[in-house]
């Protein structure tokens, strides 16, 4: 009975790795393939020839090393201050004990039943609001990466604060016997200890934000020199018709970045 549970561990493991894996490979092999705008049926899941011309028209493209750059500086800014903002924050709420911590922490956890679609236009709107622009901070990086900071903030908290629980109350007791304050113990004791949940959480950071099309084309679409690659990768679409192995390749370029 223990080979047979193992047996069909593996065999679930194994199907679902091919049940994941099977549209990837379909659009890798299938970025080679040249279509008439029309994805071919049965799908193609060997390529029929090996022609780069789908990454050349990508790479030919005006706007593909702006939208690359935007891309980079986004997503590596709102990992940094995601990262320090809610480790500070999920310090707070396992280690300091304030008036109407559990309440204030339980409201976290209710934003985290909204579909996060449902606040696009109150964050717009409070964007719009903010600095002296005419728009505010609408069609600037800044604005982007302060949604998305801001909207991860109770998330996230949520990932780090259990973490930050479980470590030692005797680590934190020795800081305060030597005079240490709680940001000597959060810098010099707390992080370090966390770094493993702090990396997985830069890594699902890092991936969200390289990948999200909603909000960077509600906030920065507007703005031609600001799109992010997802939004340059939606505009190779056409109105009536799609070359799909554009598609695909420039999928396929946008995500080697992330697979590195």
């Amino acid at each position: 009975m223990k080979t047979l549970g193992k047996t069909l561990f593996w065999l679930v493991l194994i199907v679902s790795v091919i049940v994941f894996i099977l549209p990837f490979w379909f659009m890798l092999c299938n970025s080679f393939e040249e279509f008439s705008y029309v994805l071919p049926i049965p799908p193609h899941l060997v390529p029929s020839r090996i022609s780069f011309a789908a990454y050349e028209h990508v790479l030919s493209q005006s706007d593909l090393p702006r939208a690359a750059y935007n891309s980079v500086v986004i997503t590596l800014l709102t990992a940094c201050f995601t990262v320090l903002i809610a480790s500070l924050s999920a310090y707070g709420f396992a280690r300091i004990d304030f008036l109407g911590r559990e309440v204030l922490f339980r409201i976290y956890l209710f934003t985290l039943m909204l579909p996060g679609f449902l606040g696009i236009i109150p964050q717009f709107l409070v964007l719009q609001g903010i600095g002296t622009a005419k728009n505010g901070l609408i069609g600037t990086k800044a604005g982007l990466i302060l949604l998305y900071v801001g909207a991860g903030i109770c998330g996230n908290t949520f990932f780090l604060r259990g973490h930050m629980a479980a470590l030692p109350k005797e680590l934190e007791e020795a800081v305060k016997i030597d005079g240490g304050a709680h940001m000597t113990t959060f810098f010099r004791v707390m992080l370090p200890l966390a770094l493993p949940s702090i990396g997985t959480l830069a890594i699902f950071c890092l991936q969200g934000t390289w990948e999200e099309f909603f909000s960077a084309k509600v906030i920065l679409g507007a703005v031609a020199n600001q799109i992010t690659l997802p939004v340059m990768i939606q505009s190779l679409k056409g109105a009536h018709a799609t070359r799909w192995e554009w598609i695909f390749s420039a999928y396929i370029l946008a995500k080697i970045t992330m697979i590195l």
